[in-house]
């Protein structure tokens, strides 16, 4: 595996290098169905007239592998053409990205670009302090169409598109296929009801008492995925697409369903508590402390690469009686900074469009495990020789394709979900820790709500 890595990682900078990265971005967007645009050529005029390349400064929030591989995206890019020069500069968790931003919005500090999470996208559409990318398309006549209608759809409101995708992941099941086989169970079969998950960690456990069979961190995104599986709302009006929203969108038994899960594995001695730490809940697993967990799909590769045993990746579970609806994206989309001259937003729209191309994009679902923005990039031999060596990877892909598009599956928009997050996840961690189910649901419904009535009333809504 590491030999694979090593391969592909040399083969990723060999190839971007040689094709100039596809001798610009301009070529690549022609190729897409995209036409050059005027302010494309502006651009080149202008760094030729002066002898310097036009300066983009993009935060971000990727650490570790996921930060080599963006410099590695963005060494390519710089070398690929004599006209921009974008420095990639990290600032640190979403939220600590989003502060720093927040106080320098409106000055010369501020960057040019900044990748931010997806449930801060009311923030920045209520911050005034962004171009939306729509003008960019308009002016530019680019083709978003060509992108994964999964991923666009949660950042298209009224359509409009403010930001430009990036990283997106959904969570998938992952388990240990040698543990099942231990226990009995088809390891090309996993569960895909919650009562099917609950059925394969008694037999885990009945056959190695010394591990765990289910472990789900109490984290709010997880509870709204779970949520989302079922065709349930996180927030009325739409999921906050038709109007505001005034209270929560799903009903009792869509999220009382999800504590009542918890509770009976619980109770069957068959749950792993790892509260609110996702690293300990994965290194548990790669001990092999427990049979199967949810997490993101951008954490396949790590997983994979780091597990003694065979990995499995599976979609995510659901109540029998319900149908599978699908997900919803998670991760990080691109902001364009408003008050830029235009030499310089021009200059990031370019570097924007180059992010996509079906190359670039190859690279970045194999070396991450984020999802590609640009379905045409599963073509790329890249992909298909590493789906060849590790066929988990597109599970990831199935399950998101595989969603049915509807306001649950888009996702929820407004400015006070990460609260909402920490309620939910406060209210997990009680029926984990023994507290009744219904107290710790109703009183989390109640935060809820109240949490959303206090955003309108900051607002004057």
């Amino acid at each position: 595996m590491r030999k694979f890595l090593s391969i592909l990682m040399i083969g990723f900078v060999l190839v971007l290098a040689a094709c100039s990265s596809n001798n610009a971005s301009n070529t690549e967007t022609a190729e897409a169905g995209n036409t050059e645009s005027e302010t494309d050529t502006s651009n080149e005029e202008k760094s030729k007239s002066s002898g310097e390349k036009q300066t983009v400064t993009f935060w971000h929030s990727m650490g570790g592998a996921g930060q080599e591989a963006l410099n590695a995206i963005v060494d390519s890019y710089n070398s690929s053409q004599d006209n921009v020069q974008v420095n990639a500069e990290y600032q640190g968790t979403y939220d600590e990205a989003l502060t720093k931003f927040n106080s320098v919005a409106g000055t010369d500090s501020a960057p040019t670009i900044i990748q931010t999470f997806e449930i801060g996208t009311m923030s920045m559409i209520n911050s005034g302090s962004i171009l939306p990318i729509q003008e960019l398309i308009d002016k530019d006549g680019y083709d978003m169409s060509n992108l994964e209608e999964n991923i666009i759809n949660y950042y298209s409101l009224d359509d409009t598109f403010y930001s430009m995708p990036f990283n997106s992941s959904t969570p998938v099941m992952y388990y240990n296929k040698d543990a099942f086989e231990a226990a009995g169970l088809d390891p090309e079969a996993p569960p895909e009801t919650f009562e099917e998950v609950e059925e394969a960690s008694k037999a885990i456990v009945e056959s190695n008492s010394d591990m765990s069979g289910f472990a789900l961190q109490a984290y709010g995104w997880l509870y709204e995925q779970l949520l989302a599986n079922q065709g349930a709302l996180l927030l009325n009006n739409d999921n906050g697409r038709s109007d505001t929203p005034t209270e929560i969108g799903w009903k009792k038994d869509e999220g009382k369903s999800i504590f009542e899960w918890v509770k009976r594995m619980i109770d069957d001695g068959t749950f792993a508590n790892y509260g609110t730490n996702g690293d300990n809940m994965v290194a548990g697993f790669l001990a092999g402390d427990v049979a199967m967990f949810l997490q993101s799909s951008a954490s396949s590769r790590d997983v994979i690469d780091n597990a003694p045993f065979e990995v499995g990746i599976a979609f995510l579970p659901y109540p029998e009686e319900k149908e599978r609806a699908g997900v919803a994206i998670g991760g990080a989309s691109l902001w364009m900074i408003d008050g830029k001259p235009e030499a310089e937003t021009d200059a990031a729209w370019d570097f924007m469009k180059y992010l996509q191309t079906p190359e670039v994009q190859a690279e970045w679902h194999v070396g991450t495990g984020y999802f590609a923005i640009n379905p045409d990039a599963y073509d790329e031999p890249v992909v298909k020789e590493a789906y060849e060596e590790m066929p988990q990877l597109q599970v990831t892909v199935d399950q998101l394709q595989a969603t049915t598009p509807s306001y649950a599956t888009q996702g929820a928009l407004m400015d006070m979900i990460p609260e909402g997050r920490k309620i939910m996840e406060t209210a997990l961690e009680t029926v984990y820790n023994g507290g009744d189910v219904d107290d710790a649901y109703n009183t989390a419904v109640e935060q809820f709500n109240a949490a959303i009535e206090q955003a309108n009333a900051a607002r004057g809504e």
